[in-house]
């Protein structure tokens, strides 16, 4: 029979990890008198709780572990898709409320790309939705220079050569409008560098706007400005699981 585990973690660690300040900062506030845990103030820094049993209040609010941090960001064009970068605004520069170290986007959007990117820290998560095994779509709004037709529609649902060893896997093309310059949205299942512009370029076509609209059952919350971000819902979280 399988026996639970029970995980301490110090007092000041676990404020710390859930982003209500330093080291340093909690240590203060628990030593003045401002941190409960199951409504018996503590003092102690070092105090050890149980983040499954134990009811710790900050302030008298309610402070809950929460193991990862998932975040919905509307991705504005001219910001690159990583953690960290010297010259570069990443994505990660736009989340303020970020509690845990090791977020990350799961998969990437070119720097002039815009919409739908998931930042969190759960690596199996992202794997799973990464995974080309797992054929999840990812929905794009796209302007190319052009016109679209039903030619497009056919050869991109057979797959076609991008400068690959393998032909893409197949895409479907809804178009929206087609003239001069173009719209429409594709679906994807992979991620290849650069892959519906190249897509795109094999048509014959230049992609002008780009723009992801949706990753799986994750749809961009169109109350959401470029640059802009929340947490996920329960329901969105649970969807992705």
């Amino acid at each position: 029979m399988a026996v639970a585990v029970t995980v301490m973690i110090r007092l000041d660690k676990f404020l710390a990890d859930m982003g209500y300040g330093t080291r340093s900062e909690v240590k203060k506030e628990i030593t003045k008198g401002n941190v409960k845990i199951n409504g018996l103030s503590v003092r102690k820094p070092e105090t050890k709780i149980d983040t499954e049993k134990d009811e710790v209040m900050y302030r008298e609010q309610p402070a809950a572990y929460e193991k990862y941090e998932y975040y919905m960001l509307n991705k504005p064009a001219g910001v690159i898709s990583a953690t960290t970068d010297k010259k570069e605004k990443t994505v990660l520069d736009l989340i303020g409320e970020k509690q845990r170290k090791g977020l990350f986007p799961v998969g990437r959007l070119d720097k002039d790309t815009e919409g739908l990117l998931l930042i969190t820290n759960d690596g199996e998560l992202a794997h799973r939705l990464l995974s080309p095994k797992k054929h999840v779509d990812k929905v794009y709004y796209v302007r190319v220079q052009g016109e679209l037709a039903e030619e497009d529609i056919r050869r991109l649902a057979e797959g076609i050569d991008i400068g690959e060893e393998k032909l893409t896997l197949p895409a479907r093309l809804v178009i929206r409008k087609s003239g001069q310059f173009s719209e429409a949205e594709i679906t994807i299942q992979e991620g290849k560098f650069h892959q519906v512009k190249r897509m795109f370029h094999a048509l014959g076509k230049e992609v002008v706007y780009l723009k992801r609209l949706s990753m799986g059952t994750l749809v961009l919350d169109g109350n959401l400005k470029p640059g802009e971000y929340r947490k996920l819902t329960k329901e969105e979280r649970d969807g992705l699981c």
